[in-house]
């Protein structure tokens, strides 16, 4: 059903692509609509080795849920910065592509354990985390995205 990469010489391993997944802030989520039309928006996720699936907080309407609804079939994207070899212009990036199932949590319990842990991702102000997941937990839910399919690789921007 999926595809492998065209370009092996591109591709990378699944330890750098869970490397990526865990070390990258955010990435586009895709899910598909009612109305045959992907709808891609970015997202903060959590990669968790535990289960080894990708979490993301979300609220609790809006075309998101209701396109997961319809069809629990996503792809997500994540790409990192890159760097510059010396003296050179162009990047190496490496970007990692997830299609999975999307499954809708609502356990209070999920949510916060995966908030937090999303949180520290961008700050190790506990006080600050611990407020805003009494303030907002009990209006999210979770998406956990169980991976189908995780392909990579590396590319120089030239």
């Amino acid at each position: 059903m999926f595809r492998p990469l065209t370009r092996k010489n591109k591709e990378i391993s699944r330890a750098e692509c869970i490397e990526i997944l865990k070390e990258e802030k955010r990435g586009i989520l895709s899910v598909n609509t009612e109305g045959g039309y992907p709808y891609s928006m970015p997202m903060n996720h959590y990669y968790n080795e535990e289960d080894e699936c990708i979490y993301f907080h979300s609220g609790r309407k809006g075309h998101r849920l209701d396109s997961l609804v319809f069809s629990d079939k996503v792809c997500f994207c994540v790409c990192e910065e890159g760097y510059c070899q010396e003296g050179e212009w162009a990047k190496n990036v490496r970007s990692v592509i997830v299609f999975g199932k999307a499954e809708i949590i609502d356990d209070i319990n999920a949510v916060e354990d995966i908030a937090r842990k999303l949180s520290y991702k961008f700050t190790d102000d506990k006080d600050y985390i611990e407020s805003e997941i009494k303030k907002f937990s009990r209006a999210t839910l979770l998406i956990r995205l169980v991976p189908l399919h995780i392909c990579g690789k590396r590319v120089k921007e030239e």
